[in-house]
Parts: C-alpha cells; structure tokens; sequence
C-alpha cells in the first residue's frame, strides 16, 4: 500500500468493510460468516504488527526492550520469554491501534445476536 507504516494497514480495509456490512445484518449466520472472515483480517493485522515490532526491537538490550514493553502497558514479566513479550508488545500495539478498531465493533454487532466464534477458530 502507498499509505501507512508497517503496523497493520493492510487489513484496514477489509475490516471496516466488514464491519460496515455487519451493521446492517441481524442474521446469525451472515454475522457468524462477516466474523469469522473478520478474525482471520484481525490475525493479519497482528501478526503484521509481531514481525513490525520483533524488527524494531531487535537491536534493543533486554533493558531497554523491557522499558518499551513497560510504557506500552505490555510489561514483560518474570518467566516470560523474549517471543513471548513481543507477542505481548504486539497485541497491545494492535489492539490499540485504529487499523483494529472495526473488528471490535464487528465483534460487537456479532455477539447482539448471541454470535461468537468461541470453540471454532481460535479460543
């Protein structure tokens, strides 16, 4: 994409489509469908955002990457590895990020209509 940074954008589009079509749609399986088609955009944006952020902190010292980990609300606790708290750090990132935002709403819309995705894809 010409716009953007590496955080993500990709799935932008495809999500507030998503989400605007789910905003007229109160049948259960339409939902069940724009969700689950919703999700699989949601785990492109964060494994986008995990390869970003493994990249970038990269050439930090553990000090220093757990001082970012920490002022991004992502501390990286004792007994964790450094994937994992990159994984943290992405999640955090991405889920703050507005590129996520419409799958919340998706979700949202979904769940009104007693619509989940819970014991399918992903738990």
């Amino acid at each position: 994409m010409d716009e953007g940074d590496d955080h993500g954008d990709e799935p932008t589009a495809p999500l507030l489509d998503l989400a605007a079509q789910a905003q007229s749609v109160s049948d259960p399986e339409t939902l069940h469908d724009l969700l689950s088609r919703g999700h699989r955009a949601w785990c492109e944006g964060i494994a986008d955002v995990q390869a970003g952020v493994a990249r970038e902190t990269a050439g930090l010292s553990d000090g220093q990457f757990a001082e970012r980990c920490a002022v991004a609300g992502a501390p990286w606790e004792e007994g964790m590895s450094r994937g994992e708290a990159i994984a943290a750090l992405a999640f955090v990132t991405w889920d703050a990020a507005p590129a996520a935002m419409p799958y919340t709403a998706l979700e949202r819309r979904a769940a009104r209509f007693g619509v989940c995705l819970l014991g399918e894809e992903v738990l």
